[in-house]
This record gives structure tokens, C-alpha cells and sequence, in this order.
């Protein structure tokens, strides 16, 4: 097993064959260098830990696919935005790498076809989604940071996570509910890969504005990790729910709008949400009793005001 997660682990890292006619100050190995710090932190938080060993559940999976709709739908807006903005355009491949539709599937799957009522963008996705409109909207040649971050991840290790997650939730061999990870459009990863980090390097860009563009793909880096940060304190809070006795969120509507969770995700030892609680308490023997003899006592007060 720790082979295998050994494994895992090391494909999920950018780095691919070596490319004799790649330059130093090229803007793929400038990446690719300077981001190795901030790959190595995400790959190591708690939430990717346990998705890789797969502990994972269906219901932190579903929340994770909703923070990536929100992310992919800013990312995606804004990409088309600046389809032909030249710091951006030769990167533009929206049949190949558009994740939207996808993530509206697995969305579908999940949630049903109201999905759009069950679901909403958490405080740290909504950080990442500002900070998207902003580049593509006012800093453009930053979106390339973006891109890179997300698409590249996709292709690589994310395709090990997808493997993952369709044997740790038992999901349809027919991809439904990870349809986020299928390129249908892209035959060969590898090229491709290949064909975007030339496209990048043939940006005409000069030294300041490539670091930025590390700058910013660091910053992609941490506010992925917010996200992950987040996922997994409610991973934790699902956890204590279910060693507690209580029910577990069902994934209808926000999590955060029960207060039990709410609390919990705020660090609060306050009560917990009253319904869930109610539930809880009704299913215990003693109670149960008690209940069913005020049934019994109140029938026959009924019973002889009615005489």
C-alpha cells in the first residue's frame, strides 16, 4: 500500500520529460521551478493526504467538485474575456481544457438537476474567485498564472486523483460524477502538455512581467490550499457529527447554515443545531419510553374530556 501511495504521490508533480530546447529563463521552467516550494505545501495538506490514501467521503468530494465549479466558472469567464488579448490568446484551448460543463455533470450527478439550489460558493473559494475576476479584468498577462496552475494539475496529477476517487466512492465505471477529469478533446496529455508550455514560452513577456506571472502562480498555490484548509475542517466536523451520534449534512443546501457546523467551523463550542440534536435525543431507549408514556397518559385525559 505505501508503495503504491509512494507512487501516486510522485506523478502528481509537473515535471515532465526533459526538453533539450528548453531555456532556463523560459516561463515553463520558470514556473516549474518556482512553484516546486508551494506544489510540495498543497501536495502535503491534510486534505490531499487523506484523498490520496482515500479516505475520502461522498460527501466532502461533492463540496470539493462545488469549489471547483465556482473556480472553473470565474477562470473560464475570464479566459474568454481575453480570448484575444495577445498576452493571453495563444493559450486559449477552451474545446480542450474547459472544465465548466464538466463540473455541471458531476454537479447534476451529486446534487440532481437542482443542483443550482443545493449548492454555494464557501468564504475561501469566494477569495480565490475574486482574485480571478480581478487578474482577468485589470492584470491579464497574470491569467497565464492561473491557467497553468489549474489546467497543468488536471492533466497530471489529477489524474491520479480520479483514480482515487472512482475506487474510494465506488463511482460508475462510466465516469459519471468525475467527468471533471476526462479530456475528451485532448488524445495525447503528454503533447499537449508539450504544445501549452511552448505556446508560454512564445509569450512575449519580459523579465519583470514573468515574475509576476511566478508570483501570482504561487498565489494561485495558496489560495488552493485555503481551499483545502477549509474542506478538511469540515471533513473533521463530519467526523465528530457522525462519532457524536448525530446525523451527517445530507449535501442539500449549505453546510454552513446549520449552526452545529457552523460553530464548529469557527472554532465555537456552542450548541448544537437544534433539529439534528431533537433526532439524536429521540432515538435513545430512555426517551423513547418516556415519550410514548405521556402518549398513553395524554390519550386517556383525551379520551375522558370526550365522555
Amino acid at each position: 500500500m505505501e508503495s503504491t501511495e509512494r507512487g501516486e504521490r510522485e506523478m502528481l508533480s509537473y515535471e515532465e520529460t526533459e526538453d533539450d530546447n528548453v531555456s532556463p529563463t523560459d516561463l515553463s521552467e520558470l514556473l516549474k521551478e518556482g512553484t516546486k516550494e508551494s506544489h510540495d505545501r498543497a501536495e502535503n495538506t491534510q486534505f490531499v493526504k487523506d484523498f490520496l490514501k482515500g479516505r475520502i467521503k461522498e460527501e466532502l468530494f461533492k463540496l470539493a467538485t462545488v469549489a471547483l465549479y465556482f473556480t472553473y466558472s470565474a477562470l473560464e469567464e475570464e479566459m474568454d474575456r481575453n480570448e484575444d488579448n495577445p498576452v493571453f490568446a495563444p493559450l486559449y484551448f477552451p474545446l480542450e481544457l474547459h472544465r465548466k460543463e464538466a463540473l455541471i455533470k458531476d454537479l447534476q450527478y451529486f446534487y440532481g438537476e437542482d443542483w443550482k439550489e443545493k449548492i454555494q460558493c464557501s468564504e475561501a473559494t469566494q477569495q480565490y474567485v475574486d482574485r480571478i475576476h480581478h487578474v482577468g479584468q485589470n492584470e491579464p498577462e497574470l491569467l497565464v498564472a492561473h491557467a497553468y496552475t489549474r489546467y497543468m494539475g488536471d492533466l497530471s496529477g489529477g489524474q491520479v486523483l480520479k483514480k482515487v476517487a472512482q475506487r474510494a466512492l465506488k463511482l460508475p465505471s462510466t465516469e459519471e460524477g468525475i467527468q471533471f477529469y476526462v479530456f475528451g478533446n485532448i488524445s495525447n496529455a503528454q503533447q499537449f502538455k508539450q504544445l501549452y508550455r511552448a505556446r508560454m514560452n512564445a509569450l512575449d513577456l519580459d523579465k519583470n512581467t514573468k515574475e509576476r506571472i511566478v508570483e501570482e502562480a504561487n498565489r494561485a498555490f495558496r489560495f488552493n490550499m485555503q481551499v483545502f484548509d477549509e474542506l478538511d475542517k469540515i471533513g473533521k466536523s463530519l467526523a465528530e457529527a457522525q462519532d457524536g451520534g448525530l446525523p451527517v449534512h445530507d449535501g442539500k443546501g449549505d453546510l454552513r447554515k446549520c449552526p452545529y457546523y457552523a460553530d464548529k467551523l469557527a472554532g465555537n463550542a456552542g450548541p448544537s443545531c437544534p433539529y439534528q440534536g431533537t433526532v439524536a435525543l429521540a432515538k435513545q431507549p430512555l426517551v423513547q419510553l418516556m415519550l410514548a408514556t405521556c402518549v398513553v397518559v395524554l390519550a386517556g385525559a383525551a379520551a375522558w374530556y370526550m365522555m
